[in-house]
């Protein structure tokens, strides 16, 4: 598997993945609109198939913030997200950023766990957030400024 920058080409394969993953998705217009603004944009690759993907941005001057990220459900637990995370976590802390946020529904326990394994924490519950009202909760993780976390 590598990871590797977003092309145009993968914008269909994206999004596919960005559906089967949630109930409420981005359009594919919002996915080619981030992608013309410049964000963080790669994509997981085995054997040349799009397997999953992570978008992410400098919000504030000193928060990074990952808008998304997803993996094909056939290729989950084979450690895509993971190099994902890493990479887009790697990306932003050599931006000298102090903090990384997210969103994740409050009912996707799995993820939160997931996170948690990168020290992310839970910063607030926010009620309401999604739009078929499911709540989200908020996280973080405090970088280590200019240096590389490690797993």
């Amino acid at each position: 598997m590598i990871v590797r920058k977003f092309k145009p080409n993968d914008l269909k394969r994206v999004y596919e993945i960005e559906n089967m993953s949630f109930n409420q998705s981005y359009g594919i217009n919002m996915f080619q609109q981030l992608y013309e603004m410049g964000i963080g944009f790669l994509v997981a690759e085995e054997e040349g198939y799009v397997i999953g993907y992570v978008m992410f941005w400098i919000k504030y001057e000193n928060h990074g913030h990952i808008i998304s990220i997803a993996v094909d459900k056939n290729y989950r637990r084979a450690k895509a997200g993971t190099q994902l995370l890493i990479k887009a976590i790697s990306i932003l802390s050599l931006l000298n950023l102090d903090v990384i946020y997210l969103e994740v529904n409050e009912k996707n326990t799995g993820a939160v766990e997931f996170y948690k394994t990168f020290n992310f924490e839970i910063d607030r519950k926010v009620p309401g957030y999604y739009e078929n009202g499911d709540g989200a909760i908020i996280m973080y993780l405090k970088l280590n400024r200019g240096k590389i976390p490690t797993k």
